[in-house]
């Protein structure tokens, strides 16, 4: 890729309020990201009072308490977002959702639609089976590798 496009995405991103631009030309694939303006990243350390050895369990208890707190997703296929954008479920706001729970799908088949850049960009299924779980709302935003939808 040239050197004069990297520079053109770089200039996109830095005027755009998205997080991460992926583009794929062929085999080249370019991805940029970045920290959202306004954000600041803190580094503590820990403070110990008495002894080292007592206070390396007190710091490590609140990580193992923040595990439990991501849901399990059912088991199956889980297809994440490709991309950063907008999910749609449906077409057109009055159109019925591509897929719903429950429902047999085909491997290529549309489960809905990212946008992105004023893009929609299909989200098709890589297996076939049934729709376990849709774990996005319509009009939600997505991040990249963001599970969207479980399939069984």
């Amino acid at each position: 890729m040239d050197l004069r496009k990297i520079k053109k995405l770089i200039d996109l991103l830095e005027e755009s309020n998205l997080a991460e631009l992926e583009i794929k030309e062929g085999e080249e694939v370019v991805r940029l990201s970045r920290v959202p303006k306004g954000t600041v990243t803190v580094a503590s350390a820990p403070v110990m009072h008495a002894a080292p050895v007592a206070a390396a369990p007190v710091a490590a208890a609140p990580v193992a308490e923040a595990a439990p707190a991501t849901p399990a997703l059912p088991a199956g296929h889980v297809v994440k977002a490709p991309m950063v954008g907008t999910f749609y479920a449906s077409s057109s706001p009055g159109a019925a959702a591509f897929v719903k729970v429950g429902q047999q799908v085909k491997a290529g088949e549309t489960l809905g639609i990212i946008e992105a850049m004023k893009m929609f960009n299909q989200i098709e299924a890589d297996v076939a089976g049934t729709v376990q779980a849709i774990l996005v709302e319509n009009g939600q935003p997505v991040e990249f590798d963001q599970p969207m939808f479980v399939i069984a």
